[in-house]
């Protein structure tokens, strides 16, 4: 199999848990210490009644049921210990890969992160347009420019797009077995590292180097060759003005992004039914295989292997 032009895009999907069942790090440790206080004040006051029933009664009669006050505190208290812990674990496991990589990593957690009671693994991430937040995952897809067929699904906690580029195409390559001869994206999969890596795969990137507003028209590009000496940045900034590189980058409005409003808006898939990134995934995998499925029928294209991976994502 052949590939052409694709554009790789994410968008974020609210999980099925509320962003107000979050809580950051910092707020854990506040809420520990209040909750260990009036655990403390509960248990007080209730061996002061134990003495006085004792006196009263005799030392004979006893309840073995918590009062349910202390009882949710109790618990709750629990929670918050565990996920302080995990969030203490990934913050260890992080420092060491830092320091297996030479690099410093404070070793505990960021007094902003945050962890979800219900769903653990999801993350709040800024909504479209930056003005408010979800509880979501980052769902990233790699769609074929000729027929808007999904090469590549992959469901993701991390908000940012940075780290996806590269990834998503091996994934593409995994899937269909050969290397797209041109690869789209919007800036926030930019850094001078994937750029090269793409070229190191085979792929030529059209990858925005910074955000532009909608309608924002690039100036031409200075005559002659783009200059080896320019900075990673510049030399993708100056391929971009060329009348080739817009029409190239340009092909991203309408691949991929037709295909998430396929999705969310004629769909109505705005919102995963389960817990877990791994069963994310998985769900977020089935959207995109119907997609394809769809796309294949209306076009009139053989399935006659629906399994095959150069039609399904992995």
């Amino acid at each position: 199999m052949k590939l052409g032009h694709v554009a790789l895009d994410g968008t974020k999907v609210r999980a099925n848990a509320s962003k107000h069942k979050a809580m950051s790090y910092k707020r854990m440790k506040e809420k520990e210490a209040q909750l260990q206080g009036e655990v403390d004040e509960l248990l007080r006051r209730a061996q002061e009644v134990d003495e006085e029933e004792d006196r009263r009664y005799g030392k004979d009669r006893r309840g073995d049921e918590l009062p349910a006050e202390l009882s949710f505190r109790e618990g709750r208290l629990e929670r918050i210990r565990e996920a302080m812990a995990a969030l203490e674990a990934e913050a260890q496991a992080a420092a060491e890969e830092a320091e297996a990589a030479g690099k410093g990593h404070p070793g505990m957690p960021e007094e902003q992160a945050q962890r979800n009671f219900t769903d653990a693994q999801s993350r709040i991430m800024p909504a479209p347009g930056g003005r408010d937040f979800l509880q979501a995952y980052n769902c990233q897809a790699v769609v074929d420019s000729q027929h808007q067929v999904i090469v590549a699904a992959r469901a993701t906690n991390q908000a940012s797009d940075k780290q996806q580029a590269v990834a998503m195409i091996e994934e593409v390559i995994a899937n269909v077995g050969a290397v797209p001869r041109e690869v789209s994206a919007d800036a926030g999969y930019y850094s001078a590292q994937a750029v090269a890596d793409l070229q190191n795969l085979g792929a030529d990137p059209f990858i925005a180097p910074e955000k532009t507003r909608h309608g924002h028209r690039p100036p031409p590009a200075p005559r002659g060759r783009i200059p080896k000496a320019l900075p990673p940045r510049d030399r993708m900034r100056r391929k971009l003005q060329t009348k080739r590189g817009r029409q190239r980058y340009a092909l991203r409005m309408a691949t991929v992004e037709p295909v998430f409003g396929q999705i969310k808006q004629a769909r109505g898939f705005r919102q995963f039914l389960l817990w877990g990134l791994a069963k994310v995934n998985g769900e977020w995998s089935l959207i995109c295989t119907s997609h394809n499925l769809l796309k294949l029928f209306r076009r009139g294209l053989p399935m006659a292997n629906p399994a095959s991976p150069a039609v399904l994502p992995a």
